[in-house]
């Protein structure tokens, strides 16, 4: 077993990742997460490894990889690692085109075809703006549509994130560009701390989580079971190998005819894939 030592202090010099420690930690979240880490960026995850290295006691970053490969590292601090590698910038109502494609066209098609119940994926939710924002949508949509029902799973690779999602906590500059109409119905103003917002419960519940690696095969998921699948600016991260058979592992679960969202700057260009664009960085299960 690799001994831990008493915690550096806070103040001990900024420790550097040698080759070998870099190449074994990008090739095994490459492998594991799909995420490319190439050399330039190295540096940031210095910067984002430091405190951890630090608060186990160690030295250098041998040592450091070592113990999270270790079969206690992976029960105890694996997990913690990838959540400060992963990148999870995000707001609500980002790309707003998508909500107003849902809004204006897509909900009420699907209404005049006689559907009530619709399934929706926030694939890489991060901290929960995303799911929240298509709550918001859906809510307004069922005001003049009380038959209408929803099922909106949100999942991350990172629980961090995902606890900050569930519990609905936000800044006030979080919510700066969302309506004023909007913050009134679905976020409470917190009476102790009045920077902060919490989103209702009642629109809390309505989402669940699962913790989903975009490199497992079937996600542990059903086939077919969704209308909606947002997966923004996540694949940008990935190779190219990597996002295409993601995609064809989010066709296997569209319904025919369902709808990917992808983030401004991903695209299924030149990929063998079962969709057809229908909008800019909108697709039809095909």
């Amino acid at each position: 077993m690799i001994q831990l030592q008493a915690p550096m202090p806070q103040d001990a010099l900024f420790m550097h990742m040698d080759d070998e420690s870099f190449q074994r930690l990008s090739t095994y979240v490459t492998r594991e997460y799909g995420i490319k880490l190439p050399p330039s960026k190295r540096s940031m995850l210095e910067s984002r490894l430091n405190k951890k290295v630090k608060s186990l006691g160690m030295t250098n970053y041998k040592h450091f990889i070592d113990y999270i490969f270790s079969e206690e590292g992976k029960q105890t601090v694996l997990f913690d690692v990838i959540d400060l590698i992963t990148t999870n910038k995000t707001d609500f109502f980002r790309e707003p085109a998508h909500f107003d494609f849902l809004t204006k066209q897509y909900l009420p098609a699907f209404k005049t075809a006689g559907n009530d119940s619709l399934n929706i994926w926030s694939a890489g939710c991060s901290t929960g703006e995303e799911p929240y924002t298509t709550v918001m949508v859906l809510e307004e949509f069922r005001k003049k549509n009380p038959h209408f029902k929803y099922n909106l799973l949100a999942s991350d690779v990172s629980m961090r994130v995902m606890q900050t999602a569930y519990q609905g906590i936000y800044t006030l500059d979080k919510i700066a560009g969302v309506p004023h109409e909007i913050r009134r119905e679905y976020f409470l103003r917190s009476k102790v701390q009045p920077d902060v917002v919490r989103i209702k419960p009642q629109f809390r519940k309505n989402i669940s989580y699962k913790r989903i690696n975009l490199m497992n095969d079937s996600f542990g998921l059903n086939s077919n079971m969704f209308n909606i699948i947002f997966c923004r600016n996540v694949l940008i991260y990935f190779d190219k190998q990597r996002q295409e058979a993601v995609i064809r592992k989010f066709a296997n679960h569209l319904r025919p005819g369902g709808i990917l969202f992808l983030g401004h700057s991903e695209s299924i260009m030149g990929m063998n894939v079962p969709f057809r664009q229908i909008r800019p960085t909108t697709y039809e299960r095909i």
